[in-house]
């Protein structure tokens, strides 16, 4: 039940910060925020370390680097995506591949859920994708614009792969994960996840940091982005992969959610369905035994 509750904080962190991150890249480019919130995300990591305690491994240490780098690459990707092909394609495969490949990891390395677990699984599946469908005003949003947005083969290999990188993240850090590693796999995550988007930016000329109230949402980005990834952690070392990790994929449904009652953006039939079967899903993989 522990590592069930985690997981939910780490779906919450991590809805709230893509909301907080969408309201951000509103105003200016999205990659112009990770090179501010991903900086601020090491020194607030890197002040919780000594209160947490712990003792780094080596192993530790290379597990959260990589799990750094694959977060690092797949928000590139996954931007690279959206930017030319169609949210109401992107997104939802994207999630399904977040939610399905640890799955199917933990499973083939011997992890054996309950039958009402499995259950879950399956129906948290079905929500990821439910829930990140287009919104009616995203939809009209893109017709509006006048975009002809095609999934096309560069798109959806970029939509596959981010995914991927996505769910690499979460099995890297149930790698780097340890009874006594404390915090330090998160510190050396992030170090990895700035030192990779630091590179990007400054390749592509957009380092340029975000001013004013840009600012303060980037380093609440920051924040929630640490607690996110520190309950989830931690959600790893109390709980099986499989099962941890599809309840963290659930995550879109706290950002549709706050889209909903913050900006009074309508939520369709389909993305409300999607987050009563999330609810479901999280009921049954808890009520596992």
């Amino acid at each position: 039940m522990t590592a069930v509750l985690l997981a939910l904080v780490a779906a919450v962190g991590y809805g709230v910060s893509d909301f907080v991150g969408g309201v951000a890249s509103r105003r200016v480019a999205a990659l112009r925020v990770v090179i501010v919130s991903y900086p601020v995300s090491v020194v607030v990591v890197a002040v919780a370390v000594p209160l947490v305690g712990g003792s780094p491994t080596p192993s530790s240490l290379v597990w959260g680097a990589l799990s750094g780098v694959a977060g690092g690459v797949a928000v590139w990707w996954f931007y690279l995506a959206l930017a030319g092909g169609p949210m109401a394609v992107v997104s939802p495969v994207t999630a399904v591949l977040v939610a399905g490949v640890p799955v199917v990891i933990g499973l083939a390395v011997g992890e054996r859920p309950s039958a009402l677990a499995y259950v879950g699984i399956v129906a948290a599946l079905v929500a990821v994708v439910l829930v990140s469908r287009e919104s009616p005003d995203e939809a009209a949003g893109e017709v509006a614009g006048g975009r002809v947005l095609r999934f096309t083969p560069r798109i959806a290999l970029l939509t596959v792969a981010s995914g991927v990188a996505f769910a690499a993240t979460f099995v890297c850090l149930d790698q780097a994960g340890g009874d006594d590693t404390g915090l330090w796999p998160l510190l050396a995550s992030r170090l990895a996840a700035t030192a990779l988007v630091w590179i990007v930016a400054l390749s592509t000329r957009a380092f340029s940091a975000p001013r004013g109230s840009v600012l303060h949402l980037a380093a609440g980005i920051a924040v929630l982005d640490v607690v996110a990834n520190a309950a989830l952690l931690f959600a790893f070392q109390d709980g099986l992969l499989s099962l941890t990790s599809v309840i963290a994929s659930l995550y879109p449904a706290a950002t549709v959610l706050l889209a909903m009652v913050m900006l009074g953006e309508r939520v369709g039939t389909v993305q409300k369905v999607g987050m009563v079967v999330a609810l479901g899903a999280v009921a049954l993989i808890a009520g596992r035994g």
